[in-house]
């Protein structure tokens, strides 16, 4: 998969098929409200196993039902399709958790 920078315009197409997702501070990003913590952990747990798959790593965080989650490729220096495609992967997965 490439990890080549993508434009503006290649950015909002992806924006427009990832509901909930911006962009800030140069990074996809995305809160996820969960009804508890114990789903909003077994989110971050099947989501774990997903990201070793394709071994590209979210910047996240988890505060009681909430994970937040930042996605960028360092070496590309911005978004890149790997970020879009763990978007698209943490978008399916969170839905088993809503």
């Amino acid at each position: 998969m490439s990890a080549n920078k993508l434009n503006d315009d290649e950015i909002g197409a992806a924006l427009e098929r990832l509901p909930g997702w911006t962009v800030q501070d140069a990074k996809l990003h995305r809160e996820f409200k969960f009804p508890d913590f114990a789903h909003a952990f077994g989110f971050m747990a099947v989501a774990a196993l997903q990201i070793e798959r394709v071994n590209h790593h979210p910047e996240w965080s988890n505060v009681y039902n909430w994970v937040r989650i930042d996605l960028t490729t360092h070496h590309a220096g911005g978004i890149t399709s790997k970020d879009v495609c763990l978007a698209e992967i943490l978008e399916r997965t969170s839905r088993r958790f809503a």
